[in-house]
């Protein structure tokens, strides 16, 4: 699979994850032939999901609404957000089916 492949085939997976877990609010998501469980957050019962994309463990949170950044921004308004993260750190988020790629820090 070729780098351009991967990143499209990746796009479509985590539009596949946010909008299954929170537009249309399952309590499993399906990727593939692979389902995943939706869980809530304890403290703020924020949407998350645990899943593997091309061997890597991927997280998909749905964004606090009661945090400072411009992604709670969006949420406040009614955006639905889900920020997704690998080993800890944020790749990518969706708002509203638009993906947003974070670059690497150096």
């Amino acid at each position: 699979m070729t780098e351009e492949t991967e990143k499209s085939a990746l796009d479509e997976s985590l539009l596949s994850i946010w909008q299954q877990a929170l537009v249309e609010r399952k309590k499993r998501v399906r990727l593939g032939d692979d389902s995943y469980p939706v869980h809530h957050t304890a403290k703020s019962k924020l949407a998350q999901v645990d899943f593997e994309f091309a061997g890597q463990s991927i997280r998909g949170l749905e964004q606090n609404p009661a945090t400072t950044s411009r992604w709670a921004q969006l949420a406040r308004k009614g955006a639905k957000v889900m920020q997704f993260l690998i080993n800890g750190s944020y790749v990518a988020a969706v708002a509203d089916g638009k993906i947003t790629h974070f670059s690497k820090k150096k």
